[in-house]
């Protein structure tokens, strides 16, 4: 007996859309809370004059799927017809046997036969030949349009190159920003100016600077918290943080290392690919060295060390950070830096509970977590964020956001009591022709206004506030530190 048939393929169809019978969304499923990714997908469906296939990108568990039933919620809001509205997971053992058009052909013979559908299809590299059917689509069904979700974004990069050229717009869903996880607690967050941004913190006097600290304090107490389990909406939500990070272990690090890249990219050994993801979460923020790492992990060759970097940055699992040139000064040798892709991934894997009295270890997080917040923020624009190590004694800023015509921004992550920045230091030396200079220290009271002999002044800002500034700064629509 075939086990895919029409009639079992429409049952599994039937359960992920109830909306058939019923006109609703499980609230459940859909949740209150709106992401920033939720809105820009919005408004990418909702233009009618360019119309793109769009595709939400991201590890597991940052809420992609429940983006999509926020959308399926909002088209219901609007009146279109629950029938034409489908949800298609291809991560199910059922739809992942069947073949792509026997799915579609099932939908359109039993529930909607015209084609102005809005197909959401859910973990889409799963299926066979994804990439020519989502052409497919777009080719005949003018009407019609397609969100997906996949967590690996270079199998959807190679397939927009391939065969959506010009046809898709791919929206990444980070873990979530330290704003987002406030806001989804709903915590008492600060009351803040709406145009606020980082270095307007520069032209405003001392007792305004104090003001906007004093507000900022609010949600000091919720950062260590979210550096443990923060960037994963349902599991900041729980009630239990050592469950949570055993649930983080299981289903981003374990499915991901054991299940979906031995799948796509055939791996037969998952161990080496589990010993070097180790390796990487030891190491976060650090510049690596693939003759190192392969070294340090006898048996593992260089070749597979570089393919699983790869194939570990394609899940958004890490990042990562490449040099960037500066003042024409040469780089070193270029070697990037490795970001777990949240520092609560790392925390679940190591289950160090040292972290928080360690400051090594404690600076490592939250240079992860600034890395990450600033390179999910600027990830749409024309910008790269790297790093630069140059001169003659290797001098280094941990974070530079490069834009192509003007000046670059600095950051420097001082995560302990005290940091000082000297007058030679990379970010000293180079901050005069940079757009803005930001020292990101540990403590609410290291927090002002650093002059340099250069004349041109850093700020000094606790990581907590700096964080949730970035964030607060694109809930406003600001697309740039500055």
């Amino acid at each position: 007996m075939a086990i895919t048939t029409k009639e079992s393929i429409l049952k599994v169809l039937s359960a992920y859309n109830p909306w058939w019978k019923t006109g609703l969304v499980n609230p459940k499923l859909s949740k209150s809370y709106k992401r920033f990714a939720f809105h820009e997908a919005m408004k990418r469906m909702d233009q009618v004059g360019i119309r793109r296939t769009i595709v939400l990108t991201g590890t597991r568990r940052v809420g992609k799927t429940t983006i999509q039933y926020q959308m399926i919620e909002a088209l219901l809001a609007r009146g279109v017809a629950p029938q034409k509205i489908v949800f298609i997971s291809m991560d199910h053992p059922m739809l992942k046997l069947s073949d792509f058009n026997t799915i579609l052909e099932c939908y359109h013979e039993n529930v909607y036969a015209e084609q102005d559908v809005y197909y959401f299809f859910d973990e889409i590299q799963y299926a066979q030949d994804w990439d020519k059917w989502l052409k497919t689509i777009y080719d005949m069904q003018p009407d019609s349009q397609v969100i997906a979700t996949g967590s690996a974004s270079p199998a959807l990069m190679k397939g927009n190159q391939e065969s959506g050229a010009g046809r898709w717009s791919v929206i990444q869903v980070p873990t979530m920003s330290f704003f987002e996880y406030c806001e989804l607690l709903n915590l008492d967050r600060p009351a803040l100016p709406k145009n606020l941004k980082v270095t307007r913190l520069l032209h405003m006097n001392q007792q305004e600077r104090t003001q906007i600290m004093m507000q900022l304090t609010k949600v000091q107490n919720h950062f260590t918290r979210y550096l443990q389990v923060g960037g994963f909406p349902e599991l900041a939500l729980a009630d239990n943080d050592i469950l949570a990070q055993q649930i983080m272990r299981e289903d981003v690090v374990d499915k991901v290392l054991k299940r979906d890249l031995p799948s796509l990219y055939n791996i037969r050994n998952s161990t080496e690919l589990e010993r070097i993801f180790l390796y990487l979460c030891n190491i976060s923020s650090e510049i690596v060295s693939i003759e190192a790492i392969a070294k340090e992990l006898s048996g593992v060759s260089r070749p597979t060390v570089e393919n699983y970097i790869q194939y570990l940055e394609s899940t958004n699992l890490i990042y990562q950070s490449w040099p960037i040139n500066m003042a024409g000064k040469k780089v070193l040798k270029a070697s990037p830096k490795i970001y777990i892709a949240d520092a609560a991934i790392r925390n679940a894997v190591l289950m160090d509970d040292s972290m928080l009295t360690d400051p090594v270890q404690m600076g490592k997080v939250v240079e992860t977590a600034v890395y990450k917040h600033v390179a999910a923020f600027y990830y749409q624009q024309a910008t790269s964020v790297g790093y630069f190590r140059g001169g003659k004694r290797g001098k280094e800023i941990d974070v530079v956001v490069d834009y192509p015509n003007t000046n670059n921004i600095l950051i420097e992550v001082k995560y302990r009591e005290g940091a000082p920045i000297a007058d030679d230091d990379a970010i000293s030396e180079l901050c005069g022709e940079a757009s803005a200079a930001i020292v990101v220290t540990k403590g609410a009271t290291d927090f002002g206004i650093q002059n340099t002999k250069s004349g041109k002044d850093m700020i000094r800002i606790p990581a907590f506030a700096f964080l949730y500034l970035l964030g607060y700064a694109e809930k406003n629509g600001y697309k740039g530190i500055e």
